[in-house]
């Protein structure tokens, strides 16, 4: 079947406009291919460094180009859920690398944060940030040019896109993804957020919220609800850098260890030490980025990516921009309800057909491009499948099911929950930003209310407890973008903002933060770029405005005489506060030279 035609015009200029800087990219890897196997250009001494801890054994097998050697990059840690089952994976890698007469090698590790638990705190300062740290660090461990081909080990927010610009960054190598999973089902998402709720309203205390948080995030794996973490699995599956159906499966079982083997051994059958070279940059071309973003319509995944699948897309020299993305999602109907968009999590996902049907679904209608090249070989039907364990431990594919388990979870194309994707670009005279609506009511998607104005989602809540919204509010929550303090992500906001939609009221947000994969049921405009702190014209917004948010058309506007607003001094505010503790000094640099949402809020220069 022939692609869609939206999709196909999208594609299509996003490959004329990245043309100069893709080609450019594509000479620097092969030219980097082209050299052969980098360790034979090691000198003795650099070599001998490069293996001087291991077995004799792979001594002699390094000592040569013969046998190809793959580096393992690693976010291991055990106090992120979603990283915890790493801690077993090296061994495991290296049992599978040498089953096969290879050698595998820790090339380096990168941290790894986890945003539940800096939620809120000063640390969530850090969190963008850590992405291109995570890229740099992997850069690190990659830049002994002792490997072949390489695994990363990385599922959570920030972690994978920043891995991703390294895999790209070292694009001449093959690389595979190798998730964790999910953690296995807890209380429902309903519970858990009526209980984050009465604690906002003050009729449950700290016992009872930490009770049912811990029943919520109960065990190793990733939360479960579909958000940035959750999102990634699907963007490395349908964008062909996992093997297929690796996403989903639960840590600690045995097909989750038999995947992992696999995944292993898959990367170093398509070195170019083979006959089967298949190099990261390769696989991340134009379509295979708008194959990422249609799953991101499609699952109504995170709005985080309407800055990392930028920043990853600018890594292999393509150049993807917010109205692309926008005008994909008008054409991508949302066949996932996966909290917070439904009731379901992630689980309930995969058991109902995973990406196995919802692809299947996709590229039967012509929405998905299918002639791309994966790890797993050329064609994108080959995830059309569910993973399964055979009995000698060994991993086969299945077709996915024909039918939905569960079409109240994951619809099939022909009863699809919305015609669009619910990602939306807004532009007006405050800016532009985006808005997830796939959560919020469609009586909601207009919003006209009087702002007020603050400077820290903390002033936010203060004035809600004190009890001062008393009628329809467009909070605006500013110098909250990445050149003020790192742009972070305004969840303790969600509950008090439910309960003044709940009381009747016209609620909106309008933010330079983030809100990321949670933002739910409130109209929120988010990510507005140019930010306060570089002088964007949400630093003009006063208590009174009426904001108008219309998430149909795509406005966000400061509905006041245009030439008045012009003239407005902008807001100035003293960030001084957000410059040290809690390692924020070390950041300078970045905040001073981070580009804007829409360019990916990276550090890496056009």
């Amino acid at each position: 079947m022939t692609i869609q035609a939206r999709i196909g015009e999208v594609t299509e200029r996003i490959a004329r406009r990245s043309h100069d800087s893709r080609s450019i990219y594509l000479d620097r890897i092969r030219s980097a291919a082209e050299k052969g196997p980098q360790r034979s250009r090691l000198a003795c001494g650099n070599l001998a460094h490069g293996f001087a801890a291991c077995a004799p054994g792979d001594k002699a097998a390094l000592s040569g180009d013969v046998v190809p050697n793959l580096g393992i990059i690693t976010a291991y840690n055990d106090m992120l859920s979603a990283h915890q089952p790493y801690e077993t994976y090296p061994d495991i890698i290296r049992k599978a690398a040498h089953d096969i007469g290879a050698v595998a090698q820790v090339a380096g590790g990168v941290p790894a944060m986890c945003d539940g638990v800096t939620q809120g705190q000063e640390g969530m300062e850090l969190s963008l940030f850590s992405r291109d740290i995570i890229a740099m660090s992997a850069a690190v461990g990659l830049s002994h040019q002792m490997f072949d081909a390489a695994v990363f080990l990385g599922i959570c927010d920030k972690i994978v896109p920043g891995l991703t610009i390294a895999a790209l960054s070292f694009g001449h190598l093959p690389a595979i993804f190798i998730p964790a999973g999910p953690m296995t089902t807890g209380i429902s998402n309903d519970e858990k957020a009526k209980t984050r709720q009465l604690y906002a309203e003050g009729k449950v205390g700290r016992a009872e919220l930490l009770e049912s948080e811990s029943k919520s995030y109960h065990g190793p794996g990733t939360c479960t609800f579909y958000g940035t973490a959750n999102s990634n699995q699907m963007l490395m599956e349908i964008m062909g850098l996992h093997m297929p159906g690796a996403s989903f499966v639960n840590p600690g079982t045995p097909l989750r260890d038999a995947l992992t083997r696999e995944a292993a051994q898959r990367a170093l059958a398509i070195t170019a030490l083979g006959n089967e070279y298949t190099p990261a940059g390769e696989i991340i071309n134009e379509k295979a980025i708008v194959n990422g973003v249609i799953g991101l319509h499609a699952t109504g995944g995170s709005t985080n990516h309407t800055m990392h699948l930028v920043a990853m897309a600018n890594a292999a020299g393509i150049k993807l921009t917010w109205d692309d993305i926008s005008d994909l999602s008008d054409v991508v109907p949302l066949l996932a309800r996966v909290y917070p968009n439904g009731k379901a999590d992630v689980n309930h996902f995969q058991a109902a057909g995973g990406l196995g049907f919802l692809i299947r679904e996709l590229l039967g209608e012509g929405y998905l491009h299918r002639d791309v090249k994966t790890v797993f070989g050329n064609g994108l039907d080959a995830y059309t499948v569910e993973a399964k364990l055979n009995d000698d431990g060994t991993v086969r594919r299945d077709l996915a099911p024909e039918v939905s388990g569960d079409e109240a979870v994951l619809a099939p194309f022909s009863k699809a929950f919305s015609a669009n994707g619910g990602l939306k670009v807004l532009s007006g005279n405050i800016g532009k930003s985006v808005i997830k609506i796939s959560a919020v009511a469609k009586e909601r998607h207009i919003i006209e209310a009087p702002a007020r104005v603050f400077h820290s989602q903390e002033d936010f809540l203060a004035a809600f407890k004190a009890g001062e919204f008393t009628s329809d509010v467009a909070a605006v929550v500013r110098f909250q973008g990445p050149k003020a303090c790192g742009m972070p992500e305004l969840h303790k906001l969600t509950p008090s903002l439910g309960i003044l939609q709940d009381r009747g009221h016209k609620v909106a947000l309008i933010t330079d933060g983030r809100m990321s994969g949670a933002s739910g049921k409130v109209p929120a405009a988010i990510h507005v770029t140019p930010e306060a702190a570089n002088g964007g014209a949400i630093a003009k917004i006063l208590d009174g405005d009426m904001i108008r948010l219309d998430a149909i058309t795509g406005e966000l506007t400061v509905l006041v005489d245009q030439a008045e607003f012009n003239a407005r001094p902008v807001a100035v505010q003293d960030m001084s506060a957000h410059e040290a503790g809690v390692g924020r000094d070390l950041f300078a640099a970045f905040r001073a030279n981070v580009g804007a949402a829409d360019t990916g809020a990276h550090v890496f220069g056009a």
